[in-house]
């Protein structure tokens, strides 16, 4: 999948899920049931047991139901490597600049994270598709919106923070689109296999980026 379209599908779903746990043995199904609740781009942190292995399964056995990515990628080593594996997309809480280059040069969307207006803007300039706003709780949308003033057309998205209470007021901030860890991918839900929870946080989160930009 190219870098185009990788963008184009994570910018149309308007959400992308962060999915950790400790246990690696039911990340699939978790994935797989965002996909069924309407999230169309999820990535596996390094944080997660044996994360390569992960993305391998996902990718083999969803395929491009939905749009597989890597995060808390820190240097360009794990980030190749992550591509390698099937990523399509590589997600960061820093700004590193060998990270990417190394996605430009594979043709893989990048978003590194970033937090103060020169962060951002060394983020974009430096060739990020998207900059993640991390972490997006301090300052909340007030301060996403204070950002796109003087950088409307930095694309960003907010993480940390982002909630069913919240939400709405980020993407009516100026938010591409929407970072969602734990109030969507349910750390309690993954624990008791309740994967019918995380389908329908994940057609709660996808109905309200619809009504937003359906003007509701």
């Amino acid at each position: 999948m190219s870098r185009d379209t990788t963008l184009k599908r994570m910018l149309d779903g308007g959400i992308v899920a962060v999915v950790r746990a400790e246990s690696s043995e039911s990340l699939v199904k978790v994935i797989q049931a965002l996909a069924a609740g309407g999230v169309t781009a999820a990535e596996v942190t390094f944080t997660v047991p044996d994360a390569l292995d992960v993305i391998r399964r996902v990718r083999h056995e969803i395929g491009d139901q939905i749009v597989l990515g890597a995060g808390t990628v820190l240097d360009p080593e794990t980030a190749r490597a992550a591509i390698l594996a099937g990523a399509e997309y590589i997600v960061s809480p820093v700004v590193n600049l060998d990270v990417i280059r190394l996605c430009r040069r594979y043709d893989k969307a990048v978003m590194p994270g970033a937090f103060t207006p020169t962060e951002v803007l060394t983020a974009w300039e430096a060739g990020a598709d998207i900059v993640k706003v991390f972490p997006a709780e301090i300052g909340g949308p007030a301060y996403l919106k204070a950002l796109r003033g003087p950088l409307p057309q930095i694309r960003l998205m907010p993480t940390g923070g982002v909630d069913l209470s919240t939400a709405a007021s980020f993407l009516k901030a100026g938010a591409c689109c929407l970072g969602i860890g734990s109030s969507l991918v349910d750390p309690k839900a993954i624990a008791a296999n309740d994967f019918n929870r995380i389908r329908d946080l994940a057609a709660q989160f996808s109905a309200i980026v619809g009504a937003f930009r359906a003007g509701g």
